[in-house]
């Protein structure tokens, strides 16, 4: 049986979830496998029906299949009934089906509700039906050690103290932040103000800050806390509240407030506001929001005449009570994180594991240090080894928020040197309102400050089509171009666009100044589609409308080569709608002439096709259609006949299976570009950076 760890709050309001989640993906991202176990679930705060926000979010941003949980009410009946032991029972099975196959087992306890007043026994039975040993988890929100120190040791004493063993270690949460303090300095810390760390056996696991971040909701929980009518959606489901601001003055005096983040609140009659606001919005201050208050009914033709700004995305709701009653309502809103809002759940589970001991836990479970290619494990070695490529990024939307983030989570990690291009005030000023600290070392360049330094070489590049120095200076105006000729001079490593630019736009300078390697007859491209249990390689989905056999031969040696360097070994199934010799056409015989021509060209790799999809990846359908076959079965490089086939499957398996899609990666070309889908979250470009930057130091 694998070690047992049971997580239990020692105190109130100590962010257990969030604690659970973050250490269940620091394990998975150091590719131990890590099982997580919630015995008995108590839905959302108010709601315990409602389902178990901790499972959910496990199943949405891990690799793992958690159990559901058993129901809190159930649980309490079956408790009323004198039938305890039969709860115990169901839990422990529950408990085996998934740690079977784990190195470490992460079981979530149960927090103190005013509803019921079991948990502290439950907690106590679960930790000695497991077997765990106890990791408790408090909370430094108030600032007072003492009082810490105290919680923590009466906990402790509830589950035996600390001289029996059964409780290991803490892991400290909301710790206040510290500016250029490193996790294991500020454990160290700790450990001097709280006596019962280390002097007294009890080990500190993590030292988690507080990050202002985790606490930024959506427009659309406002609209649902408030139940408010929305008058305008915009960008109501991507747009974060970082502060609630009441404009009561007059319009001179609440300019100041006007800022980008802020849910900018008014009486519905305020037309004056209404117009400020709208400028603003005009002007590319990102505002939350505008909530009207009162009756909720604008003056005649307001709407109309603050439409450009509701069409840019500005989000306006109307919650139909007094300003001093929206008020109120919004101070009751729940800290707990919305189970569709997995960007925030992402955020905090990667928040948490950063400030845990992983090195502790790891040498405690005995788990093996060799890391499996799960979804986090390949996060993992894209930001280690794009750390050590040292590449220069330019990304050319340098004043959109998300590709802001990304860059500042880029440097902050040190995955790569980013370069923003655009207009620096407007850069600052979006990095302000989205409340992110600016590090050091991450660059803005001026696109109007350069773009004539690069005419004269893009003239010269170009000379064979023509294209004059008028022509090449109104190119030059599209910073994507700019980007690529900073590229293709060799002042940059490589390239990230596409979160407001399509595809096209992105790659089409690339094709016509970059050009393909040496050794390369095409660019294709790749997506690394993360799967609950395993990467894989999708190729191409992008790029090859309807590509022959010489050009699928490329793709599925390019596309093998693609996931050898990034740590996936490469068996690669070329797809087609029947296995083997089991049909013919055009369509198959091209699949099977492309299988020829890459086989010869690298006998060495696993390959085999032609295959239909369910024989490539079943292991079951392979021993039936494919026996043979080195690859059927256990396939890791999928190679589709045409880029219809292709994307249309990435699409299906990434929307209906809720798969994370890393790419598309272009491949094939003298220097990376790669691009983003226009939907990409702050995540999806940091990934895309990292990938670019390894391909670079290749």
């Amino acid at each position: 049986m694998p070690p047992v760890y049971y997580l239990a709050p020692s105190g109130s309001n100590v962010g257990l979830t969030s604690v659970a989640l973050g250490l269940v993906h620091a394990l998975d991202e150091r590719g131990i496998r890590v099982a997580f176990f919630k015995p008995i679930g108590q839905g959302q705060v108010g709601h315990p029906s409602e389902p178990d926000r901790s499972t959910h979010f496990i199943a949405c941003k891990t690799s793992l299949q958690p159990q559901e949980p058993i129901p809190l009410p159930e649980a309490e009946r079956w408790l009323s009934e004198k039938r305890g032991q039969e709860l115990l029972e169901r839990v422990l099975t529950d408990f085996q089906r998934i740690a079977a196959d784990a190195d470490v087992v992460i079981v979530e306890g149960l927090v103190e509700t005013v509803d019921s007043a079991i948990e502290d026994r439950l907690n106590l039975q679960l930790v000695k039906t497991l077997n765990a040993e106890v990791i408790l988890v408090g909370s430094l929100q108030d600032g007072q050690a003492a009082a810490l120190e105290a919680r923590l040791r009466l906990t402790a004493e509830h589950y035996g103290g600390l001289e029996r063993g059964r409780v290991i270690g803490c892991i400290i949460n909301r710790v206040p932040r510290q500016s250029d303090v490193a996790s294991a300095d500020l454990r160290a810390q700790l450990a001097k103000k709280i006596s019962l760390i280390g002097r007294q056996g009890l080990a500190l696991v993590g030292a988690v800050t507080e990050n202002p971040e985790l606490g930024a909701v959506r427009t659309l929980d406002i609209a649902r806390q408030l139940q408010a009518r929305v008058l305008n959606q915009g960008e109501l489901n991507t747009r974060r509240v970082r502060r609630f601001t009441l404009l009561a003055g007059n319009v001179s005096n609440t300019v100041a407030a006007i800022q980008p983040g802020s849910l900018l609140i008014t009486d519905s009659d305020r037309s004056d506001v209404l117009f400020a606001v709208a400028m603003a919005a005009l002007k590319n201050i990102p505002v939350a929001g505008l909530l009207v208050t009162g009756s909720g009914e604008l003056p005649e033709g307001v709407l109309e005449l603050i439409a450009p700004a509701l069409h840019a995305g500005l989000p306006l709701l109307a919650a139909g009570r007094p300003s001093w009653e929206t008020a109120a309502a919004l101070l009751r809103m729940s800290p707990e994180i919305p189970t569709d809002d997995l960007e925030r759940a992402r955020t905090s589970m990667v928040h948490v594991a950063e400030h845990l001991d992983l090195e502790w836990l790891q040498k405690r479970s005995r788990a093996p240090v060799e890391v499996r290619m799960t979804p986090a494990a390949f996060y993992h070695r894209l930001v280690q080894s794009a750390a050590r490529a040292d590449a220069r990024i330019v990304l050319p939307e340098g004043t959109e928020p998300r590709t802001i983030t990304a860059a500042i989570e880029c440097t902050r990690r040190k995955i790569a040197r980013c370069v923003l291009l655009g207009e620096p005030a407007s850069i600052k000023q979006v990095a302000q309102g989205l409340e992110l600290a600016w590090p050091d070392g991450l660059e803005i360049i001026d696109p109007a400050a350069i773009r004539k330094n690069y005419v004269p070489q893009l003239v010269e590049m170009r000379k064979h089509k023509g294209v004059t120095e008028d022509e090449a200076s109104e190119m030059l105006e599209d910073n994507v171009w700019l980007g690529t000729m900073m590229l293709a001079l060799d002042e940059v490593d490589g390239l990230v666009s596409g979160a407001v630019h399509s595809t096209a736009n992105t790659i089409r300078p690339a094709f016509q100044i970059i050009k393909t390697k040496p050794d390369a007859n095409i660019v294709s491209s790749v997506f690394f589609m993360c799967l609950p249990d395993q990467v894989v390689v999708y190729g191409d989905c992008a790029v090859n409308p309807d590509p022959d056999a010489e050009m699928l031969a490329d793709i599925a040696i390019q596309s093998a080569d693609s996931a050898a360097r990034f740590g996936i070994e490469p068996r690669v199934a070329m797809l087609s709608y029947s296995t083997g010799d089991s049909g013919s056409g055009a369509d198959v015989d091209k699949v099977r002439a492309a299988t020829k021509l890459a086989s010869a060209r690298r006998p060495e790799l696993p390959l085999d096709g032609p295959m239909q999809y369910d024989a490539a990846e079943n292991a079951d359908v392979a021993k039936a259609k494919a026996p043979k076959s080195p690859v059927a079965g256990r396939a890791t490089v999928f190679i589709f006949p045409d880029l219809n086939t292709g994307n249309t499957t990435y699409k299906a398996v990434q929307r209906s299976a809720n798969v994370v899609s890393v790419g598309p990666m272009l491949q094939g070309l003298n220097k990376p570009v790669n691009d983003l889908s226009r939907g990409a979250l702050v995540e999806d470009i940091v990934y895309t950076i990292a990938l670019t930057a390894i391909q670079a130091s290749d």
